[in-house]
């Protein structure tokens, strides 16, 4: 990114072809204002000289030879430039007629030379026929002329500096994005190196560059979560798998020195220790499949009033061992879609997890109102910060992992529900838990 030139960068080519469409749209109008210039001129000229000679020829008609060469001798030479030619006489306001005048309407430049300060003159005009000969009728056009090449003088100058004006504007534009960009690789060289709580700084200007750094904060947000939670999962499947892999060691190596009536029951325990590391990584394998969407749904209509009522048959008996009280409250029954095994599956976790932490002789609630499922109790309940995490792989709120379990529990429940586009949430029951499912 150091190594590209404002020159190079797509911005300066964009501004090269702006810069061309301006001085091209700006060179048309201009050509267009020259050519109705060009033609206004023209148009003025032959009506002038139209004009005047009907104004002679109709004098022609109406005076004497005398009178007529008088009034050609005074004419106005700011109206018109006016010469008679009388037998071998010239009257008038100049001095000869050029050879091969058209005759008027037709017209033709020629120049004279005057004693004043602009010496040349050009002039245009034609000749009219009267009964006392040719008259030569013309106008000075080169005051126009110099107007017109002084406009088109303006013009160029002001197609230059168009020019360079859009040219230096797009240089500097792109030397501004190009100074944004830079700053957003060096910091996603921080990025390559790990460290991820980089952002791309956003402005006031809410353009697209601020719109690209939102979203790219966005995924290394994702991202940096992620890599929490991998961590974090990490540390939580060492700390849930060591201690059954060292009870299996210590097991393992006590087996020798166990009498023949000892060894099934230390088998057992092993056993035991084994089959909470295998439950450990076959929850991990169904969670991923759900949330990756391998597993396929069996769907059919459920009642959801019937899912409660065998959630409440076989939940019932756990309770009591806990002395603890079980409640159902049902409502109008709602048929939704969907896995019967996965959906059970998920709303016996939750009531198994009021079970286990509510405490003996907690109250818990299954209440069933529509397409809402609620499992209250009033048992410690969790922190209001922690309601969220709760969901995440492996997390579990007692450090010191006292209740045996693999922390996936509430994490395959959010994943059934999600596939089934149900959300669950969290609060305060004060004192207790209220979890609430929605369909």
């Amino acid at each position: 990114m150091k190594g590209i030139k404002p020159y190079q960068s797509s911005a300066w080519r964009i501004t090269i072809i702006f810069s061309a469409l301006v001085t091209l749209i700006i060179g048309t109008l201009l050509f267009g204002m020259y050519r109705q210039l060009m033609n206004e001129q023209e148009l003025q000229t032959d009506q002038h000289l139209a004009s005047e000679k009907a104004r002679y020829q109709q004098m022609a008609l109406t005076l004497d030879r005398r009178s007529f060469g008088i009034q050609v001798k005074t004419a106005d030479p700011n109206t018109a430039l006016v010469v008679w030619r009388n037998s071998f006489d010239l009257v008038g306001a100049l001095s000869l007629i050029p050879d091969d005048m058209p005759l008027l309407p037709l017209t033709r430049e020629f120049p004279i030379l005057t004693g004043g300060p602009d010496k040349l003159h050009i002039l245009t005009g034609g000749l009219v026929v009267t009964r006392y000969g040719p008259v030569l009728i013309a106008t000075r056009t080169d005051q126009l002329g110099t107007l017109i090449e002084r406009f088109v003088n303006v013009a160029i100058t002001a197609l230059m500096l168009t020019i360079v004006l859009t040219l230096a504007l797009g240089y500097l534009f792109s030397k501004a994005i190009l100074r944004r960009l830079v700053q957003y690789n060096r910091l996603s060289r921080l990025i390559e190196k790990g460290e991820y709580s980089t952002r791309l700084p956003v402005s006031w200007r809410q353009d697209e560059f601020d719109m690209l750094a939102r979203k790219f904060n966005g995924v290394l947000d994702t991202l940096e979560n992620n890599l929490t939670a991998v961590r974090g999962a990490t540390d939580n499947i060492a700390h849930d798998l060591r201690t059954p892999l060292s009870h299996l060691r210590i097991g393992l190596e006590q087996l020798p020195d166990k009498t023949s009536q000892e060894l099934p029951e230390a088998c057992a325990i092993l056993t035991e220790e084994l089959d909470h590391c295998l439950a450990t990584f076959d929850a991990m394998l169904s969670l991923t499949r759900i949330e990756e969407g391998q597993q396929t749904l069996e769907l059919q209509d459920l009642s959801i009033k019937d899912m409660c009522e065998d959630l409440f048959e076989m939940a019932e008996a756990m309770a009591e061992l806990n002395q603890q009280k079980l409640l159902l409250s049902t409502g109008e029954d709602i048929k939704v879609t969907g896995d019967k095994y996965l959906l059970f599956q998920a709303l016996f976790n939750l009531v198994d997890n009021a079970i286990k932490y509510a405490g003996d002789g907690a109250t818990i609630e299954i209440v069933q109102a529509g397409r809402e499922i609620q499992i209250r109790d009033n048992g410690p309940g969790i922190p209001n910060e922690a309601t969220e995490k709760v969901f995440e792989r492996l997390v579990r709120l007692d450090p010191s992992r006292h209740n045996k379990g693999t922390g996936l529990g509430l994490s395959l429940v959010k994943a059934i529900l999600a596939r089934h586009n149900a959300k669950v949430t969290l609060s305060d029951n004060q004192p207790g838990l209220v979890v609430r499912i929605n369909f």
